[in-house]
């Protein structure tokens, strides 16, 4: 049901079932790593590009989700997905190997929530009974696209951030409304972002630029819903960072909104401890998919939350754009989730 001007309801409140969470070295030495269900002690996956071992990241979140969740991949109906390489080749050719209808979807770092919310939309009128939904990213394979080679050894400024190895996936499902459904988390509602430039053209300082995206559609999420921002217990960004999440509060402030700064968080600064050399934090499409999926979700699953609104933020940039000279067109997308009690 859409609810004021960009906001969706749903009313049937689908179904979290399951999850698969996959990581890399550098994500294994982090606070959370307890949170993946698979680390990889090195970044080529057995394979001999970064690009197939970036494939591989995500089969095995979605191979991990369906075990799981006790799911055969014969009963779910599509798949929604994405990554950062050119024309999403990485997840493509994982939906290659899973063989399930396939929406191949780009939202740059958005992408998990921009899969979760159409996922969730299709499921509550009866479009789907299972639907796989995520995104992944890979350091290395990353990095050399849309800025250098790690081998290069380019120096990083302090507002850059360190994209994210691995993969989160879910698998959405119908609600049955009875005991096998209990204690799971269910999608509430959705608020689909707008796309917010503000001129920025500096591809070292995604979380600047990306933050008044997030803001647009946490203010409309709010308008449309008629709600405040105490109904959360927590309000986590997508990859901000340290520079973002901060430039995102101070602007929520001189809005009016009143978000209290503990229960405003942002996966950037949860995936990577201060010590590790990441200088504003964690980014990348897998970024906020792994720690959604992973760790917030088994603090839900903990009694530690109970509602929270998730906004995916996403930099809309490519090479060709930057080597043109021109801003940085950003966008976010929330999805709501609450423990279905």
């Amino acid at each position: 049901m859409l609810t004021g001007k960009q906001s969706w309801v749903f009313s049937n409140r689908p179904v979290i079932v399951s999850t698969g969470v996959t990581g890399g070295p550098f994500e294994g030495n982090g606070p959370i790593a307890d949170d993946f269900d698979v680390l990889f002690d090195d970044l080529w996956l057995g394979e001999n590009s970064y690009e197939k071992a970036h494939r591989q990241l995500l089969e095995v979140a979605a191979n991990t989700a369906f075990e799981k969740g006790n799911i055969k991949i014969d009963d779910v109906q599509f798949m929604i997905a994405g990554d950062l390489i050119n024309q999403i080749t990485p997840t493509s050719l994982a939906a290659r190997e899973l063989k399930l209808p396939y929406f191949g979807i780009f939202g740059a770092c958005s992408t998990s929530m921009e899969g979760l919310a159409l996922a969730s939309f299709m499921v509550n009128y009866g479009g789907a009974n299972y639907i796989l939904t995520g995104a992944t990213s890979h350091n290395a394979a990353v990095e050399k696209q849309f800025r250098y080679p790690t081998e290069y050894g380019g120096q990083k400024p302090p507002t850059a951030q360190w994209t994210v190895t691995g993969a989160g996936v879910a698998v959405v499902k119908t609600n049955a409304n009875d005991e096998s459904d209990k204690g799971k988390p269910v999608t509430t509602t959705a608020t689909i972002g707008r796309v917010i430039d503000l001129g920025l053209t500096d591809p070292f300082n995604m979380g600047g630029a990306m933050a008044p995206a997030a803001v647009d559609t946490i203010l409309a999420h709010f308008k449309d819903l008629q709600i405040e921002p105490s109904y959360y217990d927590l309000i986590v960004t997508g990859d901000l960072g340290k520079i973002g999440n901060e430039t995102a509060f101070q602007l929520l402030q001189k809005e009016g909104l009143g978000v209290e700064r503990e229960k405003f968080r942002d996966c950037g600064l949860l995936v990577y401890n201060d010590d590790q050399p990441v200088q504003s934090g964690g980014s990348g499409a897998g970024c906020s998919a792994t720690v959604l999926y992973g760790h917030i979700l088994n603090e839900m699953k903990k009694g530690l939350y109970n509602r929270i609104l998730v906004v995916a933020t996403g930099a809309l940039l490519s090479p060709l754009t930057v080597q043109q000279k021109e801003s940085i067109p950003c966008i976010a997308h929330a999805v709501s989730i609450e423990m279905n009690v």
